[in-house]
């Protein structure tokens, strides 16, 4: 989210721009974009690195991918175009949905599903644990006063829903108060196996976290990865690689 002009309602609303069209909550803060001639592109660019778990794996029509808030369906229009897996998104609010579908050209396929529901619960529900190979979390309301969900039992449940090898990304602000809380309680959910983005747009900073193996990777090897992520889905994905090993120990990825 970002911020680039007030909206009028509190209910979900729109306004356009140089062919983007935004979806506002009734605030100043945008809660997603879509480019109007290319809606599967991912405008942002914290909604490119919230695709940042590619680097790590390589989806399968096998797989399934949960987003965690629709926002305006960027995230899902883009996983549904560029990779073969089920996706399974979570939205509390169905008048954001029937936006998406009027407006933000909503994909209809059986190989999306949108449950109306609290993401908070949905992560408590056994028929969801161990099913998601990515998580996506992007958890918002129209004050964007930190995510909405952000509890320890909240990212304790994310890693439950995650398959035995599954990796999560999450928008947070880097420099609101909500960022230390979140940091903490994913670094204790996920054992400290937690790689961090660096910020963009206003201050969203990409957190990533890992279930599963040991990942060990020389930065040969993670440069490779990330050139063949550039290359197939079109994202900035070498930068990213770039920007994570400078901040490790021997310019390897070991987490």
């Amino acid at each position: 989210m970002f911020r680039v002009g007030p909206s009028q309602d509190d209910e979900p609303s729109l306004s356009e721009l140089d062919g983007i069209r935004y979806l506002h909550f009734g605030t100043e803060w945008v809660q997603g974009a879509m480019r109007i001639a290319k809606p599967a592109e991912l405008v942002l660019a914290y909604t490119q690195q919230m695709m940042a778990w590619l680097l790590f794996l390589e989806p399968s029509r096998t797989d399934a991918v949960g987003i965690l808030g629709l926002g305006a369906g960027s995230l899902l229009r883009y996983t549904l175009k560029h990779t073969p897996a089920l996706v399974q998104t979570v939205e509390w609010n169905p008048a954001v949905t029937a936006v998406c579908r009027s407006y933000f050209r909503l994909p209809g396929t059986r190989r999306s599903e949108i449950d109306h529901c609290d993401a908070g619960l949905w992560v408590e529900k056994a028929a969801n644990a161990g099913r998601y190979t990515a998580l996506m979390v992007d958890l918002y309301d129209a004050h964007a006063q930190g995510p909405v969900r952000d509890s320890l039992a909240f990212y304790q449940g994310c890693h439950r829903v995650l398959a035995d090898t599954g990796v999560m990304t999450v928008n947070l602000f880097g420099e609101h108060d909500s960022f230390a809380p979140n940091i903490r309680n994913i670094h204790e959910a996920f054992g400290g196996r937690v790689l961090e983005l660096p910020e963009i747009d206003a201050g969203n900073r990409i957190v990533i976290a890992f279930k599963g193996p040991l990942l060990d990777v020389t930065a040969g090897q993670f440069l490779a990865r990330a050139e063949a992520v550039e290359s197939k889905y079109g994202l900035p994905a070498r930068r990213w690689a770039k920007a994570l090993l400078s901040q490790r120990p021997g310019r390897s990825i070991s987490v």
